[in-house]
C-alpha cells in the first residue's frame, strides 16, 4: 500500500497570550497558525493588549484577508472564557500561569479541541564544583533580571555544589546588587517595574515569606526608593532548602533562591522535585557530566553552560510547566493536523 502524510490546518486557533511578552509571544503564535493555514482569535493579557492591535493593523496593511487575524479584549475573564468554549474554536494556544492553564484544559477536554500550553516554571540550575562560576553568575544572574524576573524561563532554583556553595552566593549577591533598577526608558536600567502594585505587592510577599523560612537576604529584599512604577530590587534568597515554599512556588519576579547539594545524584533529584519542568540549567566543566546529568532532568529544555535559546529547538514543558511543544518546525506540526491518505499499491 502506498501511503502519504499530509499537514492539515487545525482550523479556528484561539490564541491566549502573556502580559510579560506582549509582542513576541502573539507573534509566536500567530505566524505559525497562519503558515498552516489556520485563522485566529487572539486574545491579549488585559495588562497590555495595545502592541496586539499594532500587529494586528501591521497584518491587514500587509495584505491579510479580514477574518483571519481577529483580536478580542478585555478585562472580564468571561472574555477569555468565551474565546476559549466557543463552538467554533478548534484549537487553544496559551501562554501564562498553571493555574489558569488547567482550567482552560478543562474547558478544552470536554469538545476534545486540541490545546498547546506554555504554562509556569520555576527552573534548576545545577552549578557544579568545577564549573566556569563566571559564566554561571552571568547566565543566573542576566535571565532572572530579565523582564524584571517576569519570565517563566529563569533559573531561580539554583542548586550549588558544596564546593563552591559561597563563592557563588557572593558572587551572585554582588552580581544583583550592581544591577541597575529604575526607569525602563533610561540606556542604563536593567530591571525595570513589574506589571502591577499587585504583583508587586505579592513578590515582596514571598521576600517576607522566604526570611520567615529561614532563608538569609543576601541581596536585595528592600524596596527601591526611587522610580516609577511598581519596582523590585533584584533578591537572592541563600541557606535555603527543598521544603521552602519560595523554593517550589513560582515567585516571577527578580528573586532567586540558592540550594546547596553534596552528590550528583542528590542535585539531580533536588532539580527533579518539582511541580515544573520547562527549562533547567547544568554549569559544568566536565560535558560529558553535563550531558549526562541533563538527560536526566525532568525538563522539556536543559542549557549546558548557556542559557542561551536555538531558535530551532523545540521548546515547552514536562509536568505542570505545559503541554506540547513550539519554535521553528516544531510550531509548525503544533497548529497542524496529521491526515494519512493511502492507495492500493
Amino acid at each position: 500500500m502506498g501511503a502519504l502524510a499530509v499537514r492539515q490546518p487545525v482550523g479556528v486557533v484561539t490564541c491566549v497570550t502573556s502580559y510579560n511578552n506582549p509582542w513576541a509571544n502573539p507573534a509566536g503564535k500567530i505566524a505559525p497558525a497562519l503558515a498552516m493555514g489556520n485563522t485566529v482569535v487572539v486574545k491579549p493579557a488585559p495588562q497590555d493588549p495595545l502592541s496586539v492591535y499594532r500587529m494586528a493593523e501591521a497584518l491587514e496593511a500587509a495584505g491579510v484577508p479580514r477574518g483571519v487575524v481577529n483580536v478580542v479584549n478585555g478585562q472580564s475573564v468571561a472574555v477569555g472564557e468565551a474565546a476559549v468554549e466557543s463552538p467554533d474554536v478548534d484549537m487553544v494556544s496559551f501562554t501564562g500561569s498553571t493555574a489558569v492553564g488547567q482550567r482552560i484544559a478543562e474547558v478544552c477536554g470536554r469538545s476534545m479541541k486540541r490545546q498547546l500550553m506554555e504554562l509556569g516554571g520555576k527552573g534548576a540550575a545545577l552549578v557544579f564544583d568545577d564549573a566556569d562560576l563566571a559564566s554561571a553568575v552571568s547566565g543566573i544572574g542576566t535571565t532572572f533580571s530579565f523582564y524584571s524576573g517576569q519570565i517563566c524561563t529563569a533559573p531561580t532554583r539554583v542548586l550549588a555544589q558544596r564546593g563552591i556553595y559561597d563563592r557563588l552566593v557572593e558572587q551572585l549577591a554582588a552580581y544583583a546588587d550592581v544591577l541597575k533598577v529604575g526607569d525602563p526608558r533610561l540606556p542604563d536600567t536593567v530591571v525595570g517595574p513589574v506589571i502591577s502594585s499587585a504583583h508587586r505587592e505579592r513578590v515582596e510577599s514571598y521576600v517576607e515569606l522566604g526570611r520567615k523560612e529561614g532563608a538569609v537576604v543576601v541581596a536585595g529584599g528592600e524596596r527601591p526608593s526611587a522610580g516609577p512604577g511598581f519596582l523590585v530590587a533584584p533578591t537572592v534568597l541563600a541557606d535555603c532548602g527543598p521544603e521552602m515554599r519560595v523554593v517550589r512556588e513560582e515567585i516571577f519576579g527578580p528573586v532567586v533562591v540558592v540550594v546547596p547539594f553534596d552528590e550528583e545524584e542528590e542535585g539531580i533529584a533536588l532539580a527533579n522535585d518539582s511541580d515544573y519542568g520547562l527549562i533547567d540549567y547544568v554549569w559544568s566543566a566536565d560535558v560529558a557530566r553535563a550531558f549526562r546529568v541533563a538527560r536526566r532532568l525532568r525538563a522539556g529544555g536543559v542549557g549546558v553552560n548557556t542559557v542561551g535559546r536555538n531558535m530551532e529547538a523545540p521548546f515547552g514543558g514536562f509536568k505542570k510547566s505545559g503541554v506540547g511543544r513550539d519554535v521553528g518546525s516544531y510550531a509548525l506540526h503544533a497548529y497542524s493536523e496529521v491526515q494519512a491518505i493511502v492507495w492500493p499499491g
